[in-house]
């Protein structure tokens, strides 16, 4: 049984105010979207579906070389029991390069949103399928307060409204599903068009090639979210390259 969190939400939050301001990860992936789709590569050690990716990942090796092949953002796993990673890989990955940067994990605390602001993460995942729609809103709230920009994650309809409703200005569609771990790609295809204007649109999970980026592109996403396929490819900057490059 996990131990409560004492800490002080109050205490931690004047933590917040007083840090630096985050490098701005909306605006890096709204301005990289208008010379082609934004790529968020992801450092991810390996998967409940797949088991390990990358043995001996570097976190500064793969954020060096994101970087180089022109991703707009870092996604980096902070989750142990499931992905392997580790706030440790977050700091590291960080500070290897300028990217703003991510932290994937699953967040469903007020504390779990402020850490993810102290340990020097420039945005927070909130999975819309993992909340209450009050906690949702409650949880975006508190973390723009703190300084951090939001990812709410969304499956569908009922998911998106909820959103919305708190004030969401970046949503990520995810294509796979959470318990059958299956991608369904129709399904980025079809929210895209619902999302509003205004909104920064990120396609998430099952991105192979650049095929599924133009395609996604051309559905009128922002960027995609890539871990997979970048993490496991033999060389990682120029993968990201090739998805960068993804035309119409």
């Amino acid at each position: 049984m996990a131990t409560k969190d004492e800490r002080d939400v109050d205490q931690l939050v004047e933590r917040c105010h007083v840090m630096a301001p985050n490098r701005g990860f909306r605006d890096r992936v709204l301005s990289d979207s208008q010379s082609g789709i934004s790529v968020i590569g992801e450092i991810k050690r390996r998967s409940p579906s797949k088991g390990d990716l990358a043995e001996g990942l570097d976190p500064e090796f793969i954020a060096v070389a994101y970087e180089s092949g022109g991703a707009s953002c870092l996604s980096v796993l902070t989750d142990e029991e499931f992905f392997g990673g580790s706030i440790s890989d977050l700091q590291r990955a960080s500070s290897a390069c300028a990217l703003p940067v991510l932290r994937k994990d699953f967040t469903i605390s007020p504390h779990d949103v402020c850490d993810a602001r102290l340990m020097g993460a420039d945005c927070v995942l909130l999975i819309a399928a993992a909340l209450s729609q009050a906690e949702l809103r409650d949880f975006h709230a508190l973390a723009t307060d703190v300084g951090l920009d939001v990812l709410v994650e969304i499956h569908d309809e009922r998911e998106l409204e909820y959103a919305v409703q708190a004030k969401a200005t970046l949503i990520g569609v995810n294509q796979r599903d959470l318990v059958t771990f299956q991608v369904d790609h129709a399904r980025a295809l079809r929210m895209a068009n619902l999302i509003p204007k205004g909104v920064a649109r990120v396609a998430e999970s099952g991105v192979r090639h650049a095929q599924d980026a133009a395609e996604l592109l051309d559905a009128g996403y922002h960027a995609i979210l890539v871990g997979e396929s970048l993490v496991t490819a033999p060389d990682p900057s120029e993968a990201v390259r090739l998805l960068r490059n993804a035309h119409r």
